[in-house]
């Protein structure tokens, strides 16, 4: 039971004090919300993978089939550095065309969509072109040579180890992904995790997260209460946090995957969202 008592200001409108009130209603289900859940949802790329060398390689690709100049290998850590600015695909070779043109990366870091658009504008090429010739170069490296492509990804060890000491409990773990869920199943095969392919939603579903963590919660049936989501992406977070019907799904921010220190300290100000170590995923729930 809750009780109110909010004393202090000399007004007879109680609805001066619904803000107040809503902040401890969230505080108070934070608090007793359940210390460990019964499924856990994952992303897999910057959460239990990181890709950050093949999405350098095939930008580097593309960019060199679409403007005459090489990319130097020492563009890699600015890239890192600015990849969570990233939204979509398309925008990476972008990146690599920022940092030719001498944009600081500070600019690139707080204005990127801007810098994008200007960019497109600039060089007069569409999205699409951009696309196509990504995902085109990245179909044709698979297909000639998928032991290399596979190679240019690396494992989070830390959470690999977490997660198949919870898979072999009874523990339910959902892997929600943005790639292939066939490439995801081949890079976990090369660390002996044979994960459930029914858990394992890829790319090929075309959906939006949230989406996806409704149809789980419908399937099963279980309490959103009971679901921990953790992703990378803060904008994939907020989606989840919009949705009425998943006001208490546990949302955790990834900090070791692809995100920006201005990304982690908006989720400290954040009542929903909490911020997550690599420490902290490697441990009992009860830390988290």
């Amino acid at each position: 039971m809750l009780i109110y008592f909010i004393h202090g200001v000399a007004t007879r409108d109680a609805s001066y004090a619904n803000k107040l009130i809503k902040l401890i209603e969230e505080e108070y289900k934070r608090k007793n919300m359940s210390q460990s859940p019964r499924i856990l949802a994952l992303d897999f790329d910057g959460v239990l993978c990181d890709g950050m060398i093949e999405y350098f390689q095939i930008s580097k690709r593309t960019y060199e089939t679409l403007w005459p100049e090489i990319i130097p290998e020492d563009f890699f850590p600015r890239f890192s550095q600015l990849r969570p600015v990233i939204e979509t695909g398309w925008e990476m070779p972008l990146l690599l065309r920022s940092l030719v043109l001498g944009i600081p990366d500070g600019e690139a870091l707080n204005n990127w969509p801007s810098i994008a658009q200007n960019l497109l504008e600039r060089d007069k090429i569409a999205k699409k072109v951009l696309s196509n010739a990504l995902d085109g170069l990245r179909d044709q490296w698979i297909e000639s040579d998928l032991e290399s492509w596979l190679a240019l990804h690396q494992f989070y060890q830390p959470a690999i180890n977490r997660l198949a000491s919870l898979l072999d409990s009874d523990f339910l773990v959902y892997i929600i992904t943005t790639k292939e869920s066939r490439f995801v199943k081949q890079l976990l095969q090369k660390v002996a995790i044979n994960f459930p392919a029914a858990r394992l939603i890829g790319k090929e579903i075309k959906q939006p997260k949230y989406l996806t963590i409704q149809q789980i919660l419908a399937d099963l049936p279980e309490s959103p209460a009971n679901l921990w989501f953790v992703e990378d992406r803060l904008d994939a977070l907020e989606l989840v946090e919009q949705q009425a019907d998943l006001n208490d799904v546990g949302l955790y921010l990834a900090d070791w995957g692809y995100n920006t220190a201005q990304m982690r300290q908006k989720v400290a100000q954040d009542t929903r969202i909490k911020l997550l170590s690599l420490s902290q995923f490697a441990a009992d729930f009860t830390h988290w």
